[in-house]
């Protein structure tokens, strides 16, 4: 399995990670665990359809992909750029900053069993920080921004909604900086960045800063919450 190629800011956030005392490392999975009150939207969506699509951004795909992996209702979810163009939707060129793309992740899920309104509830609640504005934790960059890519006219209006409704009941302690960024295209990763938490539960990011959301979306969203993720792999392979 070939590795992934990093970022210099994110090799050498791997390389702080590794020297970490592990007391420091509890730290940020306690910080990271530490459970948000957010309530569901009063807004939502009522689709009938058998799957539908969210593009969410919040921070290192890593992570956003891992926690709806294990969301009851979720078919699949596949990390990759959005907000760029197709020429620039490649992790070196895209961890410059200056590309427009954010890394995201594409969710399909069934409507029927998950609505829009609740995949946004989890993306706000446990899968980033809506507050961060062109960051998340040790990632730094408009790559890593706060944004949701609606496909269409209700997906905005719930998203806007939710937004206003969070801020409004000042859920968060600072505002949301969360960016609503219709009309653009969905791109995917490379093959090494599909299922990167699932392969790889012992890399030092990934212990820090995501596997404490999966044990978040446990503890708040048992209902949701699947021990068996869906992995790219899995859905990619043909049915028999």
């Amino acid at each position: 399995m070939p590795k992934a190629p990093r970022s210099p800011r994110r090799r050498a956030l791997l390389l702080t990670s590794l020297l970490l005392p592990a007391a420091a490392l509890l730290l940020h999975r306690e910080a990271a665990e530490a459970a948000r009150a957010v309530p569901p939207p009063a807004i939502d969506e009522h689709n009938a359809a058998s799957s539908e699509v969210a593009v969410l951004a919040g921070g290192c795909f890593w992570g956003v992909q891992g926690v709806f992996q294990h969301v009851d209702g979720v078919i699949n979810a596949v990390s990759g750029y959005t907000g760029g163009s197709k020429d620039d939707a490649h992790y070196m060129t895209v961890s410059t900053g200056t590309t427009g793309h954010a890394e995201s992740v594409r969710i399909t899920f069934d409507p029927r069993r998950i609505s829009y309104g609740r995949i946004l509830q989890v993306f706000f609640a446990v899968a980033h920080d809506p507050t961060e504005l062109n960051y998340q934790g040790p990632d730094e960059g408009s790559q890593y921004r706060s944004a949701i890519f609606p496909l269409d006219s209700d997906q905005e209006q719930v998203a806007r909604g939710y937004i206003a409704q969070l801020d409004a009941a000042h859920v968060f302690h600072a505002p949301i900086v969360t960016r609503i960024e219709p009309g653009r295209t969905f791109y995917p990763a490379e093959t090494y960045h599909q299922d990167f938490l699932e392969r790889n539960p012992d890399n030092p990011y990934i212990v820090a800063w995501d596997l404490p959301k999966i044990r978040e979306l446990k503890a708040t969203f048992p209902d949701l919450y699947r021990p068996n993720p869906v992995l790219v792999a899995s859905a990619a392979k043909p049915t028999q």
